[in-house]
């Protein structure tokens, strides 16, 4: 079995390993960076990182910042900071997962450039993934080891650059 990623069809790949540490900790390896994943100690964790629905929060407030940013560079907008808080609600596993996004623009942008920065924000890619919901394909595999360089240039990027088409 192949040991790079992108040679399993995975394009853009995170691998994620247990640690040995804790009962939940995890390390996420995701092109040349890596990070801990991980549940509060509440909750048996040792609460070392975000979980996994902080993760999805993350993904879904920073791909929204960054399709503005871009948005706004491209047409020269006084965009100054963007800040987007997320939050996650689900009232039974089986109920339909609820993200509330709130978007603070600053810079002296006009009520017309808002409202547009905010439709741009509906077609952030991770948005239009959660919109529409994915497939997740299982199959059991050997260990991967992630590649020695990540790709030039993400998927996530491209996909935002056709956002703000």
């Amino acid at each position: 079995m192949p040991e790079n990623p992108t040679a399993l069809g995975l394009g853009d790949s995170v691998i994620v390993a247990e640690t040995g540490l804790g009962r939940y900790q995890v390390e996420a390896r995701a092109g040349s960076s890596a990070f801990l994943v991980d549940e509060p100690a509440s909750v048996g964790g040792l609460g070392s990182g975000p979980n996994p629905y902080d993760l999805l929060g993350a993904a879904l407030g920073s791909c929204t910042a960054m399709t503005i940013r871009l948005y706004a560079e491209r047409k020269a907008w006084p965009l100054t900071r963007v800040q987007v808080t997320v939050a996650h609600h689900r009232t039974t596993l089986q109920a339909r997962d609820v993200f509330e996004r709130a978007i603070a623009l600053e810079g002296a942008l006009d009520e017309t450039q808002k409202a547009k920065l905010l439709e741009i924000a509906e077609r952030c890619p991770v948005h239009l993934t959660l919109d529409r919901g994915a497939d997740v394909k299982t199959t059991l595999s050997a260990p991967v080891t992630p590649p020695a360089e990540p790709p030039t240039q993400s998927s996530h990027m491209r996909d935002m650059k056709e956002a703000c088409v």
